[in-house]
């Protein structure tokens, strides 16, 4: 009787993107997006035959003698893959039925069978019914003297499947199984199967092995000048963060940013240099992505400008917030005006400052805007509209410091020379213990101020 060995012509393997993820959460990295990351390696269905061709690629460790396929079997699975690959699913399992049944499983031989369920197991995955894609994995492996290439190949499917239907017990004790098997073969398991197995203790919360083989696994990348896939790095910084090992996950992103250049890394270290005391590096981390053109929601941007101010740089803080408020990016809202508005007035632009103030006081109803921009009208010189000013937020009310806006309604009056006015001013800010001596100068200097006047009246 004729024998086939079916050649790699035949091999069709179709990769899936395993759904295994994990969430960091909001809670997780501070002001991070909880960011949801794939860590599973590609899924590769093979066709039947893919396990045959592998073993003609590389030599056999094992001892076991397995049979052929014989002609009449190869040319009907043969079909039925020709009717798989065209999207025919429901003739092909007729076929592979009609095999099966007809031909009877006492007369085809172990290989036979074997290739008969993975054909089966291929259709059912694409058909995303993974219940009877793993039934039919689980038959492959049942049978006698198959090429062990074939073995672990599809118990790693097995465990990758169970994945896939968030069966993470099962899938990490038949990971573990062929795990076992490659070591007694001596073979390396690959990465990506240490990433598989990580991801696995993961879900089952055993963190701690979780980390272990990650690391395993983003160690072999490095070792070999590899770039460690980008869900590695976040798993491990994930769990150094649930370690509160605050260092190595800034350690871990400072890495990722080498070769995946994104916002959220940005953020997320800042974010940890915030959380280290390092404000330097916080604002420095948060101004390249700013520089980057990444920052684009309000909150980004008006964080950047808080981090400016923190660090004494309010002129560039000042800057960030025009330019947002000029797109469109920041809302024109009275607290982000009064914000722009505070920028430049500790840059020393009292120019630039009065008309953002001004824009966020008519915004506002309460008095307290009004308060500060009667302070910055005082500042500017522009005394009979810091007196309107203050005059206004007290008619508003809800002041933080009515006994300030006493001080400068004073100081406006004086300069007014409406000296009965002020006196009565200072005397309110007296009643306040924070302003009282503040207050009791200005009365004696405008007594001062006042006689020497009439001195020189008198004189005259």
């Amino acid at each position: 009787m004729s024998e086939y060995h079916l050649s790699t012509s035949k091999v069709r393997p179709v990769l899936l993107n395993l759904a295994c993820s994990f969430s960091l959460g909001v809670a997780a990295l501070m002001a991070l997006p909880v960011v949801s990351s794939s860590l599973a390696p590609a899924l590769q269905m093979d066709s039947p035959f893919a396990a045959q061709a592998a073993e003609k690629e590389k030599p056999k460790r094992s001892t076991r003698r397995t049979p052929a396929i014989r002609a009449k079997i190869f040319e009907k699975l043969n079909a039925a893959q020709e009717a798989a690959d065209a999207k025919r699913y429901n003739e092909a399992i007729g076929m592979l039925n009609e095999l099966r049944d007809k031909e009877g499983r006492g007369s085809l031989n172990s290989y036979e069978l074997a290739n008969l369920y993975n054909m089966y197991a291929f259709i059912y995955f694409t058909q995303e019914k993974y219940e009877q894609a793993l039934d039919a994995y689980r038959n492959v492996v049942k049978q006698p003297d198959i090429p062990e290439a074939m073995e672990l190949n599809t118990k790693y499917t097995i465990a990758q499947l169970y994945f896939v239907k968030e069966d993470y017990k099962n899938g990490v004790n038949v990971l573990l199984e062929w795990f076992k098997a490659k070591q007694e073969m001596q073979e390396d398991p690959g990465a990506g199967a240490y990433a598989l197995l990580a991801q696995g203790y993961y879900q089952l919360k055993d963190l701690d092995r979780a980390l272990k083989y990650i690391e395993v696994a983003i160690n072999d990348y490095q070792k070999r000048g590899k770039v460690p896939k980008e869900q590695w790095w976040g798993l491990q910084r994930y769990l150094y963060y649930e370690k509160n090992d605050i260092k190595r996950v800034a350690a871990i992103l400072e890495e990722t940013l080498k070769y995946y250049q994104k916002k959220a890394y940005w953020l997320q270290l800042s974010a940890m240099y915030n959380e280290m005391k390092l404000d330097r590096k916080a604002t420095a981390t948060m101004e390249a992505a700013y520089e980057q053109g990444l920052l684009e929601k309000d909150k980004e941007l008006i964080n950047m400008a808080y981090l400016y101010l923190s660090q004494e740089v309010p002129y560039k803080a000042a800057k960030v917030l025009d330019k947002g408020i000029k797109s469109g990016a920041i809302p024109a809202t009275s607290k982000n005006l009064e914000i722009l508005g505070n920028s430049w007035r500790q840059a020393q632009e009292i120019k630039r400052a009065i008309p953002e103030m001004e824009k966020a006081a008519a915004k506002s109803d309460k008095g307290e805007l009004w308060s500060r921009l009667g302070s910055i009208y005082l500042d500017n010189d522009e005394f009979e509209k810091a007196e309107k000013a203050i005059e206004s937020a007290f008619r508003k009310g809800d002041l933080k410091r009515p006994d300030s806006a006493y001080l400068v309604l004073g100081m406006a009056r004086f300069n007014l020379q409406k000296y009965a006015e002020a006196k009565k001013a200072f005397k309110e800010a007296l009643k306040s213990e924070k302003s009282k001596d503040y207050a009791k100068n200005w009365l004696e200097f405008m007594e001062r101020e006042i006689a020497r006047q009439e001195a020189l009246k008198d004189e005259v």
